[in-house]
């Protein structure tokens, strides 16, 4: 072996050594780095010189152990470590880091899939889920009903201030008890007019013209004329001042005509199944006197109609109060009023009033009525249902009859009817001081804004719109491979699949071996400091020492070279 040859030798040191400061120093300067993930360089020795084969013992004596002289060393291989970094909370709400297994997928401008551990993620302009360097963040994005749909990549939008959502009520649930031992309802109130007139003398009809009606006590001074109009206002349905309303009178205007306004107005309920003679109707007997309108009131203490001669006014100023409203009765029976809004498609609020009358009484249980109104309904009145419960005689409810409400939004742009049922299997027929009832949720909801965003463990991203409501707006993905060292590293902290990586497996957080997802927070670099300056002295120590051993052949060869002078 010649002096030539230990050069050569010591060469192979400086290089391998070279290139161990090269890695260290790549690891050092990337410390705080985000998810780096530090590599290290393993050496082997290259081929060896071999001066004897060594030969194998027999009888006459034992064998030798071969002679050979190593040629240096040489790179065998960097070997990444993907092992987890320590996990810092920042409280950005985009920020994310992976506790376990697993890589955010992200698209680069090529269109290609890359993976990263860095998740420094922002809201682009079109409110995209996106890296530092504007690569879309890929997963799960949802359907119209808000529920994921894995399966497919997408980019994440997250269009905080700007997505609306709204969902018409389906089912409104009620909560409450019904006191058993209540007085069953028998009676509505009923109020009534004077008796009427046409221009003729005539008892008034229910097709007699407003513009031909007449009080017999003024027979010469007709009481509407074309263009006034009809306020009914002061006027309480069990002790709730009821909103005003005004009819306009027009040449066609009739008697009946005003009756049906009137009825729609107070929101008496006469649907043949509420039994009685509800409504408001021109009367054709004495009492109260032909031609007098009769304002029969549903039953129950909570449908009881309050009213008196001021409650219908005119703006024909020579007959301002044109109907002298007396009360004949009122309504009994025990009742419950209670009101609840729901949501049409457009998320516009609906009230409906709920008043709940005890029907009747039998050794089977009892039997409850409920009516059921809405001044919004934009149909031609404001009753919009009835229907009944039976309880047992446990006060357990045993069945509920017409329980759905059709409300008319005619006009309004949502879809119509609006369609509510009302769910009473909370509502208890027990006996109490007093009944009870209120409707404590519903499927509904109005429109609103997105205004704030978080993500869990899962990956899965949840909106908090301005409504008060939670909705999932997709999901983050994870890739996890078979050998992750085997991953190409490309510039901007993403990995490529390499051709020993095996492929990426795609799956939700916590799913298939992925970690989880820790929101609010970033991955550091996992490099050891303390390590790599140890690495740093000893890298620096064999290439200075495989200097020496290049000196020291160069001083040999001259010593040759002195003794041939």
């Amino acid at each position: 072996m010649s002096l030539t040859s230990a050069m050569m030798t010591g060469l192979t040191g400086l290089n391998g050594n070279q290139i161990r400061i090269d890695n260290i120093g790549n690891n050092v300067s990337n410390i705080n780095t985000t998810a780096f993930k530090g590599a290290r360089a393993n050496f082997e020795n290259q081929f060896a010189l071999t001066l004897a084969g060594g030969t194998a013992p027999n009888g006459a004596s034992g064998g030798t152990n071969p002679s050979q002289i190593g040629m240096g060393t040489r790179l065998s291989s960097v070997q990444r470590n993907f092992s987890g970094g320590p996990i810092e909370s920042t409280g950005v709400p985009t920020d994310m880091a992976i506790d376990g297994a697993g890589f955010f997928i992200v698209r680069t401008p090529t269109s290609n899939q890359a993976y990263t551990r860095d998740g420094t993620f922002k809201l682009d302009a079109s409110q995209t889920l996106v890296t530092g360097q504007g690569f879309p963040v890929l997963g799960y994005g949802v359907d119209e009903n808000f529920q994921i749909s894995p399966g497919r990549l997408t980019s994440l939008t997250i269009p905080l201030g700007a997505m609306a959502a709204a969902r018409a009520t389906t089912r409104a649930f009620m909560d409450g008890n019904l006191n058993a031992s209540g007085a069953i309802a028998t009676q509505g109130s009923i109020h009534t007019t004077q008796a009427f007139v046409d221009g003729g003398g005539a008892p008034a009809t229910g097709a007699t013209l407003l513009t031909d009606l007449y009080d017999p006590a003024s027979p010469g001074n007709p009481l509407f004329q074309v263009g006034n109009t009809i306020t009914v206002d002061r006027v309480s349905k069990g002790g709730r001042e009821l909103p005003p309303a005004t009819y306009t009178v027009t040449d066609t205007s009739t008697l009946d005509d005003f009756a049906s306004f009137l009825q729609s107005s107070l929101g008496i309920n006469t649907d043949p199944a509420v039994g009685g003679t509800p409504g408001v109707r021109v009367s054709t007997t004495n009492p109260p006197g032909v031609g007098a309108l009769v304002i029969e009131g549903n039953p129950g203490a909570d449908n009881n109609l309050t009213m008196d001669f001021s409650s219908i006014r005119s703006s024909n100023a020579n007959a301002p109060t044109p109907f002298a409203v007396t009360s004949q009765q009122e309504a009994n029976g025990e009742s419950v009023y209670t009101s609840l809004i729901v949501y049409d498609s457009l998320g516009t609020p609906v009230q409906v009033d709920l008043t709940m009358t005890l029907e009747s009484k039998s050794d089977a249980g009892n039997t409850w009525r409920f009516y059921a109104t809405s001044n919004d309904d934009t149909g031609p009145g404001s009753v919009v249902g009835t229907g009944t419960l039976t309880f047992d005689p446990d006060g357990r409810l045993i069945s509920v009859q017409d329980n759905t409400l059709q409300i008319s939004r005619t006009g309004t742009g949502a879809v119509t009817p609006l369609s509510v049922t009302l769910d009473f299997s909370n509502v208890t027929g027990l006996t109490s001081a007093n009944s009870s009832l209120i409707s404590p949720l519903q499927d509904g909801y109005p429109s609103g804004v997105l205004t704030d965003f978080s993500v869990g463990t899962d990956g899965v991203i949840t909106g908090s719109f301005s409504n008060g409501l939670n909705r999932t707006l997709g999901q983050i993905a994870l890739a996890t491979f078979t050998n992750p060292e085997g991953l190409v590293v490309d510039a901007n902290n993403t990995y490529l699949v390499g051709p020993n990586s095996g492929e990426a497996m795609i799956s939700a957080p916590q799913s298939l071996g992925a970690g989880r997802v820790v929101s609010h927070s970033l991955e550091l670099s996992n490099v050891d400091l303390t390590r790599e300056f140890i690495g740093l002295i000893t890298a620096s120590t064999g290439f200075s020492a495989s200097g020496r051993i290049i000196t020291t052949s160069n001083d040999l060869l001259n010593e040759l070279l002195m003794i041939a002078r």
